[in-house]
């Protein structure tokens, strides 16, 4: 029996790129905007493996892979900048946070 249809696969993808895409756009916490970012990328992941498991070749499953590993090093830089701001008591709102200081 095969299984369900590329079709869905690919929708499936793009409701939660979407909904990823919202999060960063419509939130202005760091921590959200974090978790969106990630579910955009597992959204992209979705399609990647679908197309390839479509056509039959292995290489989006590799790229998948290498996105998963791009995505955990972008938690732990994200997580490890909130957690430095936070314990130095700075308001965590993206819209203040366009400079770096040391």
């Amino acid at each position: 029996m095969m299984g369900p249809e590329i079709i869905w696969y690919v929708a499936v993808s793009g409701a939660l790129f979407s909904i990823g895409a919202l999060g960063v756009l419509l939130r202005r916490s760091p921590l959200i905007i974090l978790l969106s970012l990630e579910i955009m990328l597992n959204g992209a992941n979705l399609a990647l493996i679908a197309f390839s498991r479509h056509f039959g070749h292995g290489d989006g499953q590799i790229f998948a892979l290498t996105v998963m590993a791009v995505a955990a090093s972008e938690v732990v830089v994200g997580l490890g900048l909130i957690v430095a701001l936070s314990r130095d008591r700075i308001d965590l709102d993206v819209d203040k946070l366009r400079n770096l200081r040391g």
